[in-house]
């Protein structure tokens, strides 16, 4: 099981992409969770933050061993999602990947999600 805290900076300009991008996710939730299904994505959560240095997005995810990436799906909607990530997250900014020092999940969520 791989439990991830990621920040990644979005591009300046892009406030209003990212709205929509959020928009599309929230609104095709039912196609979102099909994916996570082949990801052995167990909990993804986006996070967003707006501060004086910029725009940020923090991905929270709780994955199994072995499940597919997300560059390699077929569906539309993982399609749609890379599109906005290319066109909204400033590669130019190193992704930042906070280390979990304590994981409190319970034994029996733990054996449900292996």
């Amino acid at each position: 099981m791989k439990v991830e805290l990621s920040k990644f900076r979005v591009k300046k300009g892009k406030t209003d992409k990212v709205d929509e991008w959020m928009k599309l996710l929230n609104d095709h939730m039912d196609k979102v969770l099909l994916t996570l299904k082949d990801e052995k994505m167990h909990v993804e959560t986006i996070f967003r933050e707006k501060n004086e240095s910029g725009e940020y997005l923090y991905w929270f995810s709780i994955q199994g061993e072995g499940g597919s990436d997300v560059e390699e799906s077929n569906h539309e909607i993982d399609k749609k999602h890379l599109e906005f990530w290319r066109e909204c997250i400033d590669e130019n900014y190193a992704e930042v990947s906070i280390t979990p020092k304590v994981i409190m999940i319970p034994e029996n969520l733990k054996n449900m999600m292996n």
